[in-house]
């Protein structure tokens, strides 16, 4: 059986293996699931105009901060079954890095590229659920919450 990329987050890293990958997917769907991420909006972008990706978010996978707000947005607005991640662009990722990719879902599979297919694999790493998590509860605190507690100090 296929593997199925319904609603799943594409870590945005390298351009020209994210185009191909949404192409391969997405390109005689009717409507994409696929959710990108990264640092090119103007990428992103693109991909969205030619109906692609369902939607896409900034983020700077180097800044914990970006992340974090990726995962309140994530958790908020979309049903995230897992994160995609680009097999040498995890390779190539130092432990911090990893760190944050290995935070952002319980479930992350790591795409490999060859020729024009693609193949999946479970992320050998263990999964850390925290802040930069999209589907823990931590996600789900709201601007509000924070501003109530605050009231109490």
């Amino acid at each position: 059986m296929p593997f199925k990329v319904n609603n799943y987050l594409l870590v945005d890293i390298d351009d020209e293996f994210s185009r191909a990958f949404a192409q391969h997917y997405f390109a005689n769907a009717e409507n994409s699931t696929l959710v990108v991420a990264g640092a090119n909006s103007r990428h992103m972008v693109k991909l969205m105009f030619d109906q692609l990706v369902k939607d896409y978010c900034y983020c700077d996978f180097s800044n914990e901060i970006s992340v974090s707000e990726l995962a309140s947005y994530l958790h908020e607005h979309h049903d995230i079954q897992g994160v995609l991640i680009n097999h040498t662009d995890y390779q190539l990722a130092n432990d911090a890095q990893k760190f944050i990719y290995n935070s952002l879902h319980k479930i992350r599979y790591l795409v490999q590229q060859d020729g024009h297919s693609f193949s999946f694999k479970p992320c050998p790493d263990a999964a850390h659920i925290n802040h930069l998590s999209c589907q823990s509860e931590i996600a789900e605190t709201t601007a509000h919450d924070l501003s109530a507690k605050d009231e109490f100090k």
